[in-house]
């Protein structure tokens, strides 16, 4: 799996517009203003920080909950071929 839940913890527990992306075979949660650097030039966006809270409801998931959601992005990447 390329997205784990710790992306997702790391990514509900980042400030500001921050954004789960895959680069390079890696999940990396970035802001807003770094993907749109050369560093981050093709990476996949996955998710925002708003997206996720509002599909999850909150913040303070348990683990089995974070886990949920990273088998949920790792299915849509699947999907899209990443």
């Amino acid at each position: 799996m390329t997205i784990s839940a710790d992306d997702v913890r790391q990514l509900l527990g980042a400030e500001g517009e921050a954004v789960l992306v895959l680069i390079e075979g890696r999940a990396e949660v970035v802001t807003a203003g770094q993907l749109g650097s050369d560093r981050y030039l093709g990476a996949l966006e996955i998710i925002s920080r708003d997206e996720l809270l509002k599909r999850t409801g909150g913040a303070d998931l348990s683990d089995r909950e974070l886990e949920e959601q990273a088998a949920t992005l790792n299915s849509a990447v699947d999907e899209l071929g990443g």
